[in-house]
């Protein structure tokens, strides 16, 4: 049971909760201790009710879940997991997250409180609306920079949020590909039907557009932002313009992972698994630190 409720949170999927670090980071917060532990805090919170927010989707989705390629291993479509049980863990992530955030402060547990909002609509219905549905798991990331910078007191980078959105689209449009071609291409007729409301609002064609449109735009973002003037005078360097190639690499591995692959169903997963991703992510983060640091 133990083991069954730690799946059914998938701590692996707290990766993404990195994004509340991006403040601290280019925000030059990392010499100020309280400030540090204060985003610390707001990292554990949002591994918190992240996984609320996952074992209310597993709740939502069981019946659909089993019919899924994939997804039929996931706790509750097993039956490994009671719904009850499940409840009480969804309920007591989704307290203890909001309680660290309110430690922190009113705008932390205000945004905390936003990202379960955006989750609880996701869930409810809105993860059915082709694009919309994509946007709504953006907004979730962007919650997570704003915790980490409004939450704390940061001002959070205009250029940076760009960034985040752009990316965060881009691995969305690339996961609805990586279901869309799981469901089509493995003959599973009642699995496609079992998950036709969330997909029929997508194509192939549409996705591979979408896709480009975004990982161009999180490219471009993010090399403007390193030579922009503003960023030039808060770091004191323009030698952040060397980091683009770490970035570029690491979107286009990306791609090679969605197209050649049939990959990207689960970022987290890709970024832990795939070794050119995590030397990609290696290398910008080491290369961030030294330019930033001086």
């Amino acid at each position: 049971m133990a083991s069954s409720l730690i799946r059914l949170m998938r701590p692996h999927q707290w990766i993404k909760n990195g994004f509340v670090f991006l403040g601290l980071v280019f925000g030059h917060g990392w010499e100020d201790a309280s400030l540090v532990a204060e985003v610390f805090t707001l990292f554990a919170a949002f591994c918190l009710v992240s996984s609320a927010v996952y074992v209310m989707n597993d709740i939502a989705d069981r019946d659909a879940d089993r019919l899924h390629p994939a997804k039929r291993s996931r706790p509750l479509a097993q039956g490994e997991v009671g719904v009850g049980w499940a409840v009480a863990l969804c309920v007591a992530l989704a307290l203890a997250g909001l309680a660290l955030a309110a430690a922190v402060s009113l705008p932390a547990l205000l945004i905390a409180a936003a990202y379960v909002g955006v989750n609880l609509a996701y869930s409810a219905g809105l993860k059915h609306v082709a694009i919309l549905d994509v946007f709504m798991i953006s907004g979730g990331f962007m919650l997570r920079i704003l915790a980490g910078t409004v939450g704390v007191g940061i001002a959070p980078s205009k250029w940076l949020l760009l960034c985040g959105l752009m990316l965060t689209l881009f691995l969305g449009f690339g996961k609805r590909r990586a279901e869309l071609l799981a469901l089509t291409d493995n003959g599973n007729s009642n699995g496609a039907a079992g998950q036709r409301a969330a997909l029929e609002g997508y194509s192939r064609m549409l996705l591979d557009r979408l896709i480009m449109v975004s990982v161009a735009g999180a490219a471009i973002g993010y090399a403007l932002y390193t030579v922009d003037a503003e960023t030039i005078a808060l770091h004191g360097t323009d030698r952040l313009i060397f980091t683009v190639p770490f970035v570029l690499y690491g979107l286009f591995r990306y791609l090679r992972v969605v197209y050649s692959k049939g990959g990207g169903g689960d970022p987290a997963w890709e970024l832990l698994h795939d070794p050119h991703l995590i030397a990609a992510t290696a290398g910008w983060l080491g290369a961030t630190g030294w330019f930033l640091a001086g």
